[in-house]
């Protein structure tokens, strides 16, 4: 294939180097602006992985437009305002991909939705969610990943070209689900990090098992299966976001609740908001992504709220 790779950060740069890598022709975008795309430009590397003479760098939308496969790797909230930047372009008969995890915070949209306002009707979409990071793949851990699409034809065509011995790649049949379910890992992810902050890592068990739970009751209320909570976008994600050193999800919960300054991306911070209205929408009970926002977005105490989380009433545990 000749796939496009948008967004030269930390998973944009992998992608790129794994398309290249199973032998696929590659081309990487980013901003002229861009200090990581300024570093390919001089060295072709970053402080993860270093790119092969055989992955094109180009710093022009209308050059990562030729491809007729476009994945993007960018900061979830960004999206809408890429794709403004796409469609004077008129792309058509393209499949894009979206590789990242989150939710539009201001709507409650899925990405899949936002990218289909600009993109869809002439094009394809698909997501690719799942866990891994940079830092195991390009040591050569393998991981398992999902592809999904509202198109059959689409996600088994990914999935083949995609799958190899580093990644083994499922085939998604719940866009809703894998959407939903891969963003709200990232602020589980927050939520642990708090716990390891506050010493009480030991919960995190606990905050697996109710996490899930509740991130699968909304996913059925909009729609999804309640069962895609339980697979790779979500629990299957935990080991990555909930436990790893890498997962900058869980460091920035422990450095918030311990004062300290973090300046890497954490899509969680947004997604909690998205979430929160999410919940309100569809008359769905978020208990932990409620006290994630609480601490966030309302100040409230870190120790207290977390505490009084998991001192809530005595039920079922299925109905947690």
């Amino acid at each position: 294939m000749n796939i496009s790779v948008i967004g030269c950060g930390r998973w944009g740069s992998l992608i790129a180097w794994y398309l290249d890598s199973i032998g696929h022709h590659v081309k990487i975008y980013g901003r002229s602006s861009s200090k990581h795309m300024q570093r390919f430009m001089a060295e072709r590397k970053n402080d993860l992985l270093e790119l092969r003479e055989s992955v094109e760098l180009t710093t022009s939308l209308a050059e990562a437009l030729e491809s007729e496969t476009v994945v993007i790797s960018i900061d979830s909230q960004s999206l809408r305002s890429l794709c403004t930047e796409l469609l004077p372009f008129q792309p058509e008969g393209k499949t894009f991909i979206l590789c990242m995890k989150g939710i539009e915070e201001d709507t409650g949209k899925r990405l899949s939705e936002v990218a289909g306002e600009y993109l869809g009707g002439k094009n394809d979409i698909a997501v690719w969610v799942g866990p891994g990071h940079v830092q195991e793949f390009t040591r050569g851990v393998p991981n398992c990943m999902v592809i999904d699409s509202e198109k059959e034809e689409v996600r088994y065509r990914l999935v083949d070209a995609f799958s190899s011995e580093l990644i083994r790649f499922y085939y998604g049949d719940d866009l809703i689900g894998n959407e939903i379910g891969a963003a709200a890992k990232n602020v589980i992810g927050i939520a642990a990090g708090m716990l390891d902050g506050m010493d009480r890592s030991a919960l995190k068990g606990a905050l697996m098992s109710r996490g899930t739970r509740e991130i699968a009751r909304l996913i059925k209320a909009m729609g999804g299966n309640e069962l895609s909570a339980y697979g790779l976008c979500h629990l299957g994600d935990y080991e990555a976001t909930v436990f790893s050193p890498f997962s900058q999800n869980r460091q920035f919960g422990e450095s918030f609740v311990k004062g300290e300054s973090y300046s890497k991306l954490a899509e969680g911070y947004y997604t909690v908001r998205a979430l929160h209205l999410l919940s309100e929408r569809y008359a769905v009970e978020l208990p932990i992504c409620r006290a994630v926002y609480s601490i966030l977005y309302e100040g409230s105490d870190p120790a207290e709220t977390m505490n009084a989380l998991f001192r809530r009433k005595v039920t079922n545990e299925l109905h947690k």
